[in-house]
């Protein structure tokens, strides 16, 4: 009998043999894996939060070690249990290659009493290789929990819950998570707790993706808070559940009908066919813009911006980059963009400016712009053409884009108050277009600032809170009512106007449908902005009025701009503009979806009733 047939009977025996344990192996290993990788959670955010913790450098690496040991067991039992090891393999293959590397350093550290990277790095001292364990080790852990969040985000089409509230649900999660760390001592420069209504205000904002801030990010947060502020910002703008679900789909097996609808749903796309690709685009196309934006922002900061060393410089172009591409204004400098040697840079502006236009577009744009096999059609048949609705956010974009620099432009070239040092006034006609074009680009999503917004003439806030309340497009890391809500709303008037019946954009019919939902969001986000602005009108008597709205509005349409009133806010008004940020974000349709009960029917019709409008 052939030796391939003689391993084959083998099996066989063995998997009758353990059939009948196999389940509860599995179950059993299935907790212990939960509970050891949150222990490893646990003691990661000890060892980090704390500077003054009494676990040694030593002791925390053996109880890392220890709990690599387990999976590396817990690993070849699952893969013994299974009945084709093959298949296991392949569908587990970053996992395995991870705890492969572990287990040489393991055997490493026993045998020769050096870690695996000494043996490639003869000329590196002891301390230094046990230094690079422990950065290595941590990283492992990070993307063994992230496999682990894979596979619970599988399971979670098992629950039959309302896509929208998993959503809602999922940035809650997000937000205390955040809160919890950014209370850590090690998170603030001066290693004392950061105030929980504090903590809690920043979570909101980084992870709702709006920039308003109530504490220098720059001063106020070590490193290691800003961090976390900047992992915040990448979670919250792709989506947790969307970034969950990619190493769900993309590192083992594919994804039911189920979770393709929640996926479909978050991204606001109008197709199960193509999910999981879709899915798997928003992760390169964050990741490709992200690095792409980061060494242009390496390459182009001015010689005067003080950095230690080439580490910083790389830290802060990263930051700012993803910080850009999520639009979420949050920077590591105390001015932000208007920071001496920054304000000035006028290459890096433009830089920012497309790393927030490209995030703020919408992923099905950037999809339908960049995909390798739309855009080889579109070169053999030049009469193709965009999707109706990547023309419709590209060219009101860029409608919005212009309308917003001439207006800023015109009314700040007159604005007595830009003749101070810096201001507008002050610069020459390239340097006002690139900071017209900027300001009108960052004011609808972002919430950079390269001119001082508190000195802002009386018509350009008032633009700039019309172009913060439309926003980014739909499926972009931006907020606001988007770009395709105002358009639609705009199409339905003017055909309302025209006499016509129908609402028609490039030869496609706009559905009822979609027009009920664009005047539902129109109408539940100017009812959330009136009560908001209702109530700082209380908590806040002492504020204007109009700083009191361009600030309720830039923390809806999570834009992040501010007059600078924001850390003089009373505790009631910090809450308010949370609830905002938060609705905004999430979006008071989707909220409403959430809370709501579902029609049992609509197989019924009232006769039509005729009421007087206008």
């Amino acid at each position: 009998m052939p030796v391939k047939a003689l391993i084959r009977a083998l099996r066989e025996r063995i998997n009758v043999r353990i059939y009948s344990s196999k389940q509860r192996v599995i179950n059993l290993l299935r907790g212990l894996r939960f509970l050891v990788s949150f222990g490893m959670i646990g003691l990661l955010v000890y060892v980090h939060g704390f500077p003054n913790s009494a676990l040694s450098f030593e002791t925390y690496q053996w109880w890392i070690s220890g709990s690599f040991l387990f999976f590396i067991v817990s690993f070849l039992i699952r893969l013994f249990f299974d009945f084709e090891p093959g298949r296991f393999l392949r569908g587990n293959w970053l996992e395995g290659s991870l705890l492969l590397v572990v287990t040489a350093d393991l055997v490493s550290r026993i045998i020769y009493q050096k870690p695996l990277i000494a043996h490639f790095m003869a000329n590196l001292p002891a301390e230094a290789a046990s230094q690079v364990f422990f950065v290595f080790s941590q990283l492992v852990l990070l993307l063994i929990v992230l496999l682990e969040l894979g596979k619970f985000s599988q399971r979670l089409s098992v629950l039959k819950l309302n896509p929208s509230l998993l959503f809602v649900g999922s940035f809650l999660l997000l937000i205390g998570v955040g809160t919890g760390l950014l209370m850590l001592p090690a998170m603030t420069q001066a290693q004392v707790s950061m105030p929980f209504l504090d903590a809690l205000f920043t979570s909101v904002s980084a992870s709702c993706v709006t920039g308003l801030i109530v504490v220098d990010t720059a001063t106020y947060f070590s490193m290691k808070g800003q961090l976390v502020i900047l992992v915040l910002i990448q979670l919250g703008g792709l989506n947790i559940i969307s970034f969950a679900s990619f190493f769900g789909t993309f590192l083992r097996r594919g994804m039911g009908i189920r979770q393709q609808r929640m996926i479909k749903d978050f991204m606001s796309y109008d197709s199960l066919n193509s999910t999981r690709s879709l899915l798997k685009r928003v992760i390169v196309f964050t990741l490709l813009f992200e690095s792409l934006g980061a060494a242009y922002i390496f390459l182009t900061w001015d010689p005067s911006v003080p950095f230690a060393h080439a580490g910083e410089r790389l830290f802060h172009s990263v930051f700012h980059s993803i910080s850009a591409f999520n639009n979420a204004g949050f920077s590591t400098f105390t001015g932000g963009m208007f920071e001496p040697g920054v304000r000035n840079s006028y290459i890096l502006h433009l830089g920012i400016a497309a790393l927030v236009f490209f995030g703020g577009i919408g992923i099905t744009v950037l999809n339908d712009l960049f995909d390798p096999v739309r855009m080889r059609r579109r070169l053999r048949e030049p009469w193709r053409r965009l999707e109706p609705g990547s023309r419709l956010a590209l060219y009101t974009s860029l409608l919005l884009l212009v309308a917003g620099a001439l207006v800023f432009g015109l009314v700040e070239a007159r604005n007595p108050a830009q003749l101070v040092e810096g201001g507008f006034r002050q610069q020459n006609w390239f340097e006002q277009t690139i900071t017209a074009v900027f300001q009108s680009m960052i004011t609808r999503t972002a919430g950079f600032n390269t001119t001082d917004i508190g000195i802002l003439a009386t018509p350009t806030l008032l633009f700039f809170i019309f172009l913060m309340f439309i926003g980014a497009g739909s499926g972009g890391t931006g907020g606001g009512v988007k770009t395709s809500t105002f358009s639609v709303i705009f199409l339905s008037a003017l055909s309302t106007i025209r006499g016509k019946r129908l609402v028609e954009i490039y030869r496609h019919t706009i559905s009822s449908e979609l027009l009920n939902k664009a005047f539902s969001i129109f109408l539940f986000s100017v009812s959330v902005i009136f009560a908001g602005l209702f109530v700082l009108t209380f908590t806040e008597p002492d504020v204007p009025f109009l700083q009191l709205l361009f600030e309720e509005v830039s923390a809806f349409a999570t834009v992040g701009l501010s007059t600078g009133i924001t850390s003089d806010l009373s505790e009631a008004g910090r809450l308010v503009l949370m609830v905002s940020m938060f609705l905004g974000r999430v979006g008071v349709l989707t909220l409403a979806v959430a809370v709501s009960r579902k029609a049992i029917t609509n197989n019924y019709k009232y006769p039509d009733a005729y009421l007087m409008l206008g």
